[in-house]
């Protein structure tokens, strides 16, 4: 019973250490993060979310942005049941960094066919870097229940 009891130990550490050794891996090697809160919109008790953003930069201005040949900005506001703006025309190998948040409740923001899928939650700014590298219509979808009209919440990117 002894020899029985020594191999399950050893396979049980070896078990634990390939986990380390795979999320050591996602870590350092593929650069796998959780996201943190690294943009807030500062915003008072007795101010409305909706009014904040229209004077906080970048979400005064959303829509595509071109900050160098080939890399753009796309600054998006989710509200209650739409997405603003809710069609985004970008070049086939762009690099596109998103940056969204809510205005009202928690919103989901994910592009159908491609990795990008974040949460906005009102006054966090979300962001994510995503090459698109083949042309095409991809749909732009809330999967957070938001409301009433959740099901209308939808916009599209196309690649040209």
């Amino acid at each position: 019973m002894e020899a029985y009891e020594k191999s399950f130990l050893v396979a049980s550490g070896a078990v634990l250490v390939a986990f380390l050794l795979a999320l050591a891996y996602s870590v350092f090697a593929m650069g796998i993060s959780m996201p943190g809160r690294m943009e807030m919109i500062a915003c008072t008790a007795d101010q409305k979310l909706r009014k904040v953003l229209r004077v906080t930069p970048p979400f005064d201005n959303p829509g595509v942005h071109e900050t160098a040949p080939g890399k753009f900005d796309v600054v998006v506001i989710g509200q209650t049941w739409s997405f603003a703006p809710d069609n985004i025309e970008l070049p086939v190998g762009a690099e596109v960094t998103f940056r969204a948040t809510s205005s009202d409740v928690i919103h989901g923001f994910m592009i159908v066919g491609t990795n990008v899928n974040m949460m906005l939650v009102p006054g966090e700014v979300s962001s994510e870097t995503y090459k698109f590298s083949r042309p095409g219509e991809y749909l732009l979808l809330c999967h957070e229940y938001c409301g009433r009209l959740h099901h209308t919440m939808s916009g599209k990117v196309v690649v040209k």
